[in-house]
């Protein structure tokens, strides 16, 4: 399996952290974005930006209760998501081991 075979979407640096904390909780549990925001230690501009990167692909999704200041994001991994990070582990598993 060649590099073009990893999922660009999951492999740039901040994205595929994104996607392994959210895969590491039991399926359909969810992170609140400030949560989530302090374990990454990104801003809150980038991660907003990488989080409808990866909504865009169906990865994740985002819900928002609440309004105003009294608003709660939180964001789930979807099935679809969690089938992208295996199938992209796996290809970088083929990769490294034919070097």
């Amino acid at each position: 399996m060649a590099a073009e075979a990893l999922d660009a979407v999951i492999h740039a640096p901040a994205r595929l952290r994104i996607v392994a904390t959210l895969a590491a909780l039991p399926d359909g549990d969810n992170l609140s974005f400030t949560r989530l925001q302090d374990i990454l230690e990104l801003t809150p501009g980038n991660l907003i930006t990488h989080l409808r990167k990866l909504e865009d692909a169906g990865y994740v999704t985002s819900e928002t209760t609440g309004n105003g200041r009294a608003s709660r994001t939180t964001t789930t991994l979807t099935g679809q998501g969690r089938a992208a990070l295996d199938t992209y582990t796996e290809a970088l598993r083929e990769l490294l081991a034919g070097l």
